[in-house]
């Protein structure tokens, strides 16, 4: 189902590229200035801003992968191109939520967040969430460590300093057994633009520092419509696409090959009501498809967030979360950022993270689609039943049923009586009794000792360093 033409495609990349020719970016790093000035940037009408030629842009989104791979520390990978597939990420959030209240996130919540995401099948990588009781120089590799010793999914540190990402790399060497991280990358990075034009002197210190080792990374443009992007929706995509490629421009001239991952996704809009940015809105939902159809027609891999206003485990929550995923994954973006989120990707909630992951599966099963093969439709079967036949006991259905029919562990399908039997439980309360339930159990040790010991000792060295 697409959103946008294929002549619509290309008047938003015309015009990304007239941007970056005509306005330029602004970019706060003399290292990255001189290197474009040399490769045929010029220097743009306002202080700090440097204007790249189309040729150099095209030449960039030559060099970058067509394919990005991405390892778990279960030893699974996943291979993402442009047309698919979709996987399903947990989110970077402040605050927990306790019930209708909040509250930081410390490292025992930390932990219980990679508890539950482990017991997610739906869930393809945890994300690490800002932990409170450190210092935010310590967060991305202290985060790091703890996703290591509590999931084997992959790993998506959140960086908060430029020397977090060699501490990061450390690491992930560590984790990575031995083989190089472009060859079993379990970790992956990603930064944001600062919307309109801008990158950061920390975002392209970011990017300098976490090149030359084939490590994955997300390039983020986040506009928000009505407040730093035109209020139209076409006009904040070709501002966030221009964002977007000019960050890609970077990466791939300080590594070219670096796998990167392209995402317009997190665009959102300013609820002009009461000046909230809205991320679960039916215009966000549409500029989300639209940005993997843009990443696509750049032929790499897309992301964005399946996301929710919501304070609470409420219809809100689910049904923006519906809205939103469901357009994810009938345009096929790869990375679906949220599982668990509420409040603009302010808070995570555990039971919200169960709920979200039992509405991923059922996406999933919508992405599937129906299969149509000899097998499939049942020619012989129905031609051997025959009229007012009973096809439950048959061999074909025995065949078929579970891999046909969508089955979730949380919605109720049964019948009233039973439900009124088993204590009349909400979808809400069943989550929560799912999260009681899993951290109830024993705590995972998924990591050798001495991997463990290792990545202490490095986590030790690099807490030195950083308060030195």
């Amino acid at each position: 189902m697409p959103v946008l033409t294929l002549d619509q495609i290309e008047r938003i990349n015309r015009q990304s590229f007239g941007l970056l020719e005509t306005v330029g970016l602004r970019l706060g790093n003399e290292r990255v200035q001189s290197m474009l000035l040399a490769r045929g940037a010029r220097p743009g009408d306002r202080s700090g801003m440097l204007r790249l030629p189309r040729s150099l842009v095209e030449e960039s989104l030559h060099a970058a992968p067509r394919v990005v791979e991405l390892a778990s520390l279960d030893g699974s990978s996943v291979e993402l191109t442009a047309d698919g597939p979709s996987v399903f990420w947990t989110v970077n959030a402040l605050s927990i939520a306790d019930g209708k209240t909040i509250r930081p996130i410390d490292e025992k919540a930390f932990i219980d967040i990679c508890r539950v995401a482990q017991h997610c099948p739906n869930v393809h990588a945890t994300v690490a969430p800002a932990i409170s009781d450190y210092p935010p120089h310590h967060r991305d590799f202290v985060g790091l460590r703890l996703l290591a010793e509590n999931t084997t999914k992959h790993l998506r540190p959140c960086i908060y300093t430029p020397d977090g990402t060699l501490a990061v790399r450390e690491m992930g060497e560590v984790l990575a057994g031995g083989a190089a991280l472009r060859d079993r990358p379990v970790y992956s990075l990603g930064f944001t633009s600062v919307s309109p034009l801008t990158w950061s002197p920390m975002a392209l210190e970011v990017f300098i520092k976490s090149s030359g080792a084939g490590v994955p990374i997300m390039v983020n443009a986040e506009p928000i419509a009505g407040a730093t992007g035109p209020v139209t929706l076409a006009g904040t995509l070709a501002l966030a696409n221009a964002e977007a490629l000019g960050g890609l421009t970077i990466l791939q001239l300080l590594e070219p090959g670096r796998p990167c991952v392209f995402n317009l996704g997190f665009s959102h809009v300013m609820d002009m009501r009461t000046t909230v940015t809205r991320t679960g809105s039916p215009e966000c939902a549409l500029m989300q498809a639209a940005g993997a159809e843009l990443a696509r027609s750049h032929g790499l891999p897309s992301a964005s967030w399946a996301s929710t206003e919501s304070l609470s485990v409420d219809g809100q929550a689910c049904y923006e979360k519906v809205m939103t995923g469901l357009m994810h994954i009938l345009s096929t973006v790869n990375i679906i950022w949220g599982i668990g989120q509420l409040e603009a990707q302010r808070t995570v909630s555990l039971p919200q993270m169960v709920i979200d992951d039992e509405i991923a599966g059922a996406l999933y099963r919508l992405q599937r689609g129906i299969e149509v093969t000899e097998e499939t439709l049942a020619f012989a079967t129905i031609a051997e039943l025959g009229p007012g036949a009973d096809y439950l006991g048959h061999e074909h259905t025995l065949s078929h049923f579970r891999t046909e029919v969508h089955y979730g562990s949380l919605t109720w399908t049964d019948r009233r009586e039973r439900w009124e039997q088993a204590g009349q439980l909400d979808l809400t309360t069943r989550a929560e009794a799912r999260v009681a339930e899993i951290l109830a159990g024993s705590p995972p040790c998924q990591l050798p000792e001495d991997v463990r010991r290792r990545l202490a000792a490095i986590q030790a060295k690099w807490m030195a360093r950083a308060n030195s």
